[in-house]
């Protein structure tokens, strides 16, 4: 009799999980909250996202129950969910943690900089001064995210990277409302942090990377100032949501 050699788990391919209609679901709304298709404080009717989706009620309520549970959404006995609108104290905050991960970043992708590196960067660049020129801000905000991401990458420290993965959405989140405000501004200091970072200068890459999203957080700490906290709509009125479109 042959006997089988046992199974080597390390050795063991992985196979692919495949993504369920609540996860499908809990990316589309977050994407309509990132993209301001929801605004905070907007009440989330089960049925109207259900339509708007194509979907039933179910995955609707279990995505809402994973949005709550990282702070996208209010739940309310009694009222229903509501798109979480952040204090300015949560905004700072993570505005803040958001400046110390990529300063470091920056420094880290000037450390040992590579010509298709920085070729990418200003790649993305490009696209996002065409983007601030048409006046398309979706455009604009997804290559900042991609250039900040990207920087993040060059810098090779994986961990570094992962813990700027889970603070990147809010900053987009946070981003999308003063992306007109900052403009070409914005656009400018990202050309003169790639110049730092392909000149393989540290220090320099550091301290505008460091300003750069100090400015961010600035003019949203500004934007709130001039817009002060407003109690959540009446539970009873609901908004119908914009398309997906919209995002």
């Amino acid at each position: 009799m042959v006997r089988s050699e046992p199974v080597n788990p390390g050795a063991a391919p992985k196979i692919p999980r495949p993504v369920t209609l609540r996860e499908s679901v809990f990316e589309a709304i977050l994407e309509l909250i990132i993209s301001g298709g929801l605004g905070p404080g907007q009440h989330l009717a089960e049925n109207e996202l259900a339509e708007m989706l194509g979907v039933s009620r179910q995955p609707v309520r279990e995505a809402l129950q994973m949005l709550s549970g990282e702070g996208w959404v209010d739940l309310r006995p009694g009222h229903g969910a509501f798109v979480h609108a952040p204090t300015v104290e949560e905004a700072d905050q993570l505005l803040a943690v958001r400046t110390l991960l990529e300063t470091e970043s920056a420094r880290l992708a000037a450390l040992d900089p590579t010509a298709g590196g920085t070729a990418r960067l200003r790649e993305i660049c490009a696209r996002g001064r065409a983007a601030i020129e048409a006046d398309d801000i979706d455009a604009a905000v997804a290559a900042n995210s991609e250039l900040h991401a990207l920087i993040t990458e060059l810098s090779g420290n994986k961990v570094l990277a992962e813990l700027a993965s889970q603070v990147a959405r809010r900053v987009r989140w946070y981003h999308t409302p003063v992306a007109r405000h900052r403009g070409h501004a914005s656009w400018e200091e990202h050309a003169l942090l790639i110049d730092a970072i392909e000149a393989g200068d540290q220090e320099r890459a550091e301290q505008i990377m460091r300003d750069h999203t100090e400015h961010t957080r600035q003019s949203y700490m500004e934007q709130r100032a001039q817009s002060p906290d407003e109690p959540a709509p009446a539970p009873q009125r609901r908004r119908r949501p914009r398309s997906l479109s919209a995002s």
